[in-house]
């Protein structure tokens, strides 16, 4: 596919090796305004914006994918395969469903279950495993430790309803799931069929197990920041 694509307007080198990839295009813009110096925006397709600028003299990049599978399986499928992209870096928001798992606590996924039939894609004879890149994961977890960030590292559900009308969530939990969000599985598979490296980063942003208030959709945006910090230090 000749660049830019349907979905991305930037030319061939706007993107930085590593890209954080929010769901929200308002937290990409915070990240670019607060963390990354000379950041230039390099996309706007459908308001979701791309920039690429400078943290701690690295070039990194940051965009967002939108909410579900579907559309975190376009972008990062475009950056990986037509862009250059070599990491990616979801940085998003998760509910719990481990009782040791509270608000604002950071959970690195290892591998991503999921209830979505993307990998069917693929035509592989069984089931497939999503997991993250190692490099990243152990470099993520590696900072979590030396920043005091309380972190949690092990499997998540990626899950293509966020109104599970079977209430079928807190099954995952049994199986020791610590929290569920909606895209890592996607973008772990785009990542080992490119044979690139992904890896999600994500805030608990409300409990399904813990009596706490959940955080607003403008404490999502703006104050998720050791998340947006831990991504940043592990950017190549």
């Amino acid at each position: 596919m000749a660049v830019p694509t349907p979905h991305i307007s930037a030319k061939v080198g706007d993107f930085a090796k590593t890209v954080l990839m929010p769901g929200d295009p308002k937290r990409a813009k915070f990240i670019a305004d607060n963390f990354l110096e000379d950041a230039v925006l390099v996309n706007d397709v459908r308001g979701v914006q791309g920039y690429t600028g400078f943290y701690k003299g690295k070039r990194v990049s940051v965009m967002a994918s939108g909410m579900g599978m579907p559309s975190i399986g376009i972008y990062s499928y475009e950056l990986f395969n037509f862009y250059g992209v070599e990491n990616i870096i979801r940085v998003g928001s998760a509910g719990a469903i481990h009782k040791d798992l509270h608000i604002r606590d950071i959970v690195l996924g290892q591998a991503a279950c999921t209830n979505s039939n993307y990998a069917s894609q693929f035509e592989l004879p069984g089931n497939y495993a999503p997991i993250a890149s190692y490099k990243l994961l152990k470099k993520a977890a590696d900072a979590a430790e030396k920043m005091g960030l309380k972190f949690m590292v092990g499997n998540i559900l990626s899950s293509d309803t966020f109104y599970d009308d079977s209430m079928g969530t807190m099954k995952w939990a049994k199986m020791g799931v610590l929290a569920v969000e909606m895209e890592a599985a996607a973008l772990y598979m785009n990542a080992a069929r490119a044979g690139k490296n992904a890896l999600c980063i994500c805030t608990i942003s409300d409990s399904i197990v813990n009596d706490e208030p959940e955080t607003t959709a403008e404490e999502r945006q703006t104050s998720f920041t050791q998340m947006m910090e831990l991504a940043l230090e592990v950017a190549e």
